[in-house]
């Protein structure tokens, strides 16, 4: 089975069946993806399949044969926070932070589809994941913080490139 995890080829000879979740922290040894439930209802082992986020723990490694797959590890790009991260960091969002690699990855696959969210698609996307602690209203204004320097970011970008062309 060959796949890429984290921008990196791999290739393992395991059961098909076997969920991603367990093929993630036990055979390849990334543990920022956590066991939960066990039936895809609480968030906290959600990952990325070529963008969209899934429940790894009821996704079998049959189904991501050929496709990428990109987990909390993966998140950030080399030595620079996402800027859901440092969002997160910033609003102090954690509290146990079990469930919170989770969140992340699903805040992150809220943001590449929709640059600015409302508070309903916000709780829309995030009603999967759930929080024992309660941090909902910090995980809110983590996102609209980090929608808009992903917005900023995009402007900055798109002036650079102008600028250019003078």
């Amino acid at each position: 089975m060959e796949f890429e995890l984290n921008g990196k080829q791999v290739s393992l000879d395991l059961d098909p069946e076997m969920p991603l979740l367990w093929v993630i922290r036990d055979e390849i040894g990334l543990t920022g993806t956590k066991f939960g439930c066990g039936k895809g209802l609480c968030g906290a082992c959600t990952v990325h399949l070529n963008g969209q986020a899934i429940r790894s723990c009821i996704t079998p490694l049959a189904a991501i044969a050929g496709q990428s797959v990109t987990t909390i590890e993966g998140l950030s790009d080399n030595d620079n926070l996402h800027p859901v991260q440092q969002s997160w960091i910033d609003h102090n969002v954690p509290q146990c932070g079990y469930c919170q690699s989770g969140q992340l990855m699903s805040a992150s696959a809220l943001l590449a589809t929709n640059a600015n969210p409302s508070d309903e698609d916000i709780d829309a996307a995030m009603s999967g994941n759930i929080c024992r602690c309660g941090t909902y209203p910090r995980i809110r204004k983590a996102i609209k913080q980090a929608a808009g320097r992903m917005q900023a970011a995009t402007d900055l970008a798109y002036e650079v490139k102008v600028g250019d062309l003078s």
